[in-house]
């Protein structure tokens, strides 16, 4: 049975001369943010300690650097597919490695990893900002594909609104471009601030308030999956980017809408939270699974080509060390990546299929059949 939670005001709506009525945050945060019930509170403090031990166990992996990809792939997909991008994780992986590919929107999950991947480098001398959530943006929206008119890295200069055609029959609209500014400062002094509640408990407002303000033309629910993220990194609650909830949102596509309808409209923070942290608490549970899983897949193999002879076993880790990023492979993108001759790359990947690391797949011309880490593969996918 749930307990009956406190309703906080987020937005006021506000009459515009133009005739619609926008949603206009009211100061944030309010102290009733920080009046979190006892079983909110219990689940942060179980939400930190599994992430905890994700932590432990990913930083524990041997070549930790090269299994970091596919949870980025991972988080990239979802996020993308959440906004109606029908490319999948291996549609993307192909793309990175050149591998030829004829679905377009692809390049929206490749654009997503960019902007993650320069993210995580600039962390490291730069703090969560409004001029950072720029950079973020542009990253993620500069090039891509030319449906997207969202003006890269700067914050909108006109209304926008989700849902329906026109400002008319739109379900949300935010606050109007011209009190964005006082909005977006409230937000950035929050993030900035370390000492008023848990840090899983302030991301998961951060997150919620990011999306209500809605500060671009396009990309804001990239954008704020993508500072979930980084604010688990740069708040110290998570060493290595292995977290993602990208996959948890799209599986509850409707809810994750609901409860942030919820937490703007109907001022049912802490119905928001709860959502939140049950998704830490159920991805952080399976990447420490899948986290074990690709280690023992790992030693396995790596078992396997050392048994080759000495020449065969240095060119096999080569390429098993390239697979771990990029499962999907031809001969083509192996010959790009070690420098092999055709027949040297050619002949690891068939000693990889005699040896049941890679699978060959049967579509394609002769000199484009892709191969795939299959068992590796899958324990991203499912």
């Amino acid at each position: 049975m749930h307990t009956k939670m406190k309703k906080v005001k987020i937005c006021k709506k506000v009459h515009q001369p133009t005739g619609y009525e926008a949603s206009i945050p009211e100061e944030f945060p309010k102290a009733e943010l920080f009046e979190v019930p006892k079983n909110i509170l219990l689940k942060a403090v179980e939400a930190e300690r599994l992430i905890g031990k994700l932590d432990g166990i990913t930083l524990t992996l041997p070549d930790i650097n090269f299994f970091l990809r596919m949870f980025s792939y991972k988080d990239a997909t979802s996020s993308a597919q959440i906004e109606g991008t029908q490319a999948t994780m291996a549609d993307a992986l192909e793309v990175s490695a050149e591998i030829e590919n004829s679905q377009t929107d692809a390049s929206d999950i490749v654009f997503y990893i960019n902007a993650l991947e320069y993210g995580i480098k600039r962390l490291e001398d730069f703090p969560v900002s409004l001029r950072f959530i720029k950079e973020i943006h542009k990253k993620l929206m500069d090039g891509a594909r030319a449906t997207h008119f969202a003006d890269p890295g700067e914050f909108r200069k006109s209304q926008n609104w989700i849902g329906g055609t026109t400002l008319t029959n739109a379900t949300f609209i935010p606050v109007p471009h011209t009190e964005l500014g006082s909005k977006l400062n409230d937000l950035e002094r929050f993030i900035h601030n370390e000492t008023t509640t848990l840090p899983i408990i302030s991301i998961a407002y951060i997150h919620a308030q990011f999306e209500t303000i809605h500060p671009f033309l396009d990309g804001n629910g990239r954008v704020g999956r993508l500072l979930i993220t980084f604010l688990l990194m740069k708040k110290g609650v998570l060493e290595k980017p292995v977290l993602f909830l990208s996959s948890y949102f799209k599986k509850h596509k409707k809810v994750y809408y609901d409860k942030l309808s919820g937490y703007h409209d109907d001022g049912d923070i802490f119905g928001w939270v709860e959502f939140f942290l049950d998704g830490v608490i159920e991805i952080a549970k399976e990447a420490i699974e899948t986290s074990s899983e690709i280690r023992e897949i790992r030693d396995k193999d790596m078992e396997k080509i050392q048994s080759l002879s000495k020449r065969e076993s240095e060119s096999g880790v080569k390429v098993l060390n390239y697979l771990f990023q990029h499962p999907i492979v031809t001969t083509k993108s192996v010959m790009r990546t070690t420098g092999f001759t055709r027949a040297g790359a050619q002949g690891v990947i068939d000693r990889f299929i005699g040896l049941d690391i890679l699978v060959e797949e049967k579509n394609g011309t002769n000199y484009d059949v892709k191969y795939t880490y299959e068992e590796y593969f899958m324990a991203f996918a499912k």
